[in-house]
């Protein structure tokens, strides 16, 4: 596609498409296949203009070549990307906001000064009413004050004093309403798994299909390095998945039959057929609207901060009043006594804690923290300890090999050869662990086994020669397969250091040898800690 380049330097384009006009469609299109294009750090399509802004890493000219193969038809977005991106809704507000500005002067500067002030005066009347009710309800409050303000400079014949504060109060209500809604809706989709296509198992095989397609009692396949699309109960195969986007756990974690799965983590090992007669609501709502319904419902876990600032703003309003009338009964000047109201801050406080919680909620979603309402947020604040989960948290997750413990009077580096000869045939971290130290030791480990055998989240079996070999976890080796430690061993074995995971080999059914795995620490987890 055509495009001139209006600005260039260093790590930032900015670009003008060569188009009359771009759709809101059109500029989220372009944003999808910025963003998706890894040298890309961050970008910004402004469709008003047909402009974007691209901030990168490495070679401009790779970011120009792909602009230059660009077209707005080729681009496959997720499905519901589009629909939920928020371009629209934030024009929409701007136009709102825009009109109402415009309706405000347009008939303070152009109507006739009755027709203003009767329609002042009817506008009035649903402010003057809430506070009415308010008032009936025993309690003086923020609408009482409001209330106040609008009425008696309606009573005093003060029609544009009366206009400009129900405008004021306008544009704060459609501010309000538009920065609620702009900061669930870019939280909801920055929580969104945007996964498309989903396998879907039928009686004689598997179709790629439109995941919104999904109804109950449908079953889904997921396979290796696959995000799990839907919450739901595995009812066949078995697969170790990986939980860090939920947990922080980066250790995976065994799924069978029976065992529940959460969507948004991924399959690491294996495959599983999720039941999706087990989700709920499948149906006529859409994972993205769930996750702004969740939003909208994690605002009810307010702090006690938001809390004691709506109770505050609220026990304002009485000395609010008290100082209007204070004032009239000094001055007997009406004015002087309405400016105590017109300074009011009380709204600003009842406005501005839920804003500032929802937006610190949205920071921390761009941040990849999940916070689920704002008395959590406090409660953070609050702490005196914390606690941390070690695995991929202070450290890397990146198992090693530390050392090997020989049990059968073999060296160290042949049972090291063995196991990397065994573990080199699946993508497990700590099989990967392995490998890499042979490799380190220039340990040569071709094939001397018959066809391997693996057992999800138990180990590996196979023939070297005559001999039956196995490698594994501590219940597969002496719990399933009922290996023996040699005799005079027990000791070694009873004394095998803690702070290291054991891998176990074993050959004819004993003990062979312990594989030593540490797990490193991050170099700032002490920074970190502190």
């Amino acid at each position: 596609m055509k495009f001139i380049i209006k600005d260039k330097m260093k790590g930032r384009l900015r670009v003008h498409m060569c188009q009359n006009h771009m759709s809101y469609e059109e500029a989220d299109i372009l944003l999808y296949y910025l963003e998706s294009f890894e040298p890309v750090s961050s970008a910004k399509v402004y469709d008003r203009t047909a402009d974007a802004v691209i901030c990168y890493t490495g070679n401009p000219d790779i970011i120009i070549d792909r602009l230059r193969r660009f077209h707005y038809e080729d681009v496959k977005v997720p499905n519901g990307y589009l629909e939920r991106s928020g371009r629209e809704t934030n024009a929409m507000y701007q136009e709102k906001l825009i009109d109402k500005v415009i309706f405000h002067y347009a008939r303070k500067w152009f109507l006739p000064y009755p027709i203003s002030a009767a329609y002042t005066g009817l506008m009035s009347v649903k402010y003057i009413w809430k506070g009415i009710k308010t008032l009936t309800k025993g309690k003086i409050e923020v609408p009482v004050l409001d209330a106040t303000s609008i009425g008696v400079s309606v009573l005093r014949g003060d029609m544009k004093t009366a206009g400009s504060i129900m405008f004021l109060l306008g544009i704060g209500e459609l501010l309000e309403e538009w920065t609620h809604k702009k900061s669930v809706d870019d939280l909801a989709r920055t929580m969104s798994l945007n996964v498309g296509k989903v396998w879907l198992k039928t009686e004689n095989n598997e179709i790629l299909v439109d995941s919104d397609t999904i109804a109950k009692g449908d079953h889904v396949v997921v396979n290796v390095g696959t995000i799990i699309p839907f919450d739901g109960t595995v009812c066949d195969g078995e697969a170790m998945v990986n939980q860090a986007s939920l947990t922080g756990e980066s250790v995976p974690v065994q799924k069978n039959a029976q065992k529940y799965a959460y969507a948004g983590t991924v399959v690491e090992e294996g495959e599983l057929t999720i039941c999706v007669k087990e989700v709920k609501e499948v149906s006529g709502s859409s994972r993205y609207e769930k996750i702004a319904q969740m939003i909208d419902e994690s605002e009810k876990l307010k702090s006690n901060l938001e809390g004691k600032a709506e109770h505050l703003a609220d026990r304002l309003v009485p000395y609010s009043l008290g100082g209007t009338i204070l004032t009239y009964l000094l001055t007997r000047n009406v004015t002087k006594a309405l400016a105590i109201l017109m300074v009011d801050y009380s709204c600003a406080l009842k406005l501005a804690m839920p804003v500032s919680v929802l937006s610190a909620i949205r920071e921390a979603g761009n941040r990849k923290i999940t916070v689920k309402g704002g008395k959590y947020l406090e409660a953070v604040a609050e702490a005196d300890t914390i606690v941390f989960d070690k695995t991929g948290t202070l450290t890397k997750a990146q198992p090693t090999v530390a050392g090997v413990v020989s049990f059968n009077g073999t060296s160290e580096n042949e049972l090291l050869r063995i196991a990397a000869c065994l573990e080199e045939h699946f993508p497990h971290s700590i099989a990967k662990a392995v490998v890499d130290a042979a490799k380190r030791k220039n340990l040569d480990h071709e094939e001397m086994h018959s066809e391997v055998k693996y057992i999800v989240a138990h180990g590996i079996s196979t023939m070297i020669g005559d001999s039956k070999a196995i490698i594994g976890s501590y219940h597969f080796v002496f719990e399933d397969e009922k290996c023996t430690i040699p005799a005079g061993m027990e000791e070694v074995f009873e004394n095998l250091p803690v702070e290291y995971s054991h891998l176990y080999l074993a050959i004819d059914n004993e003990l062979a040898a312990a594989i030593l795995i540490e797990d490193p620490l991050r170099e700032e987890s002490a920074d970190i800690v502190e």
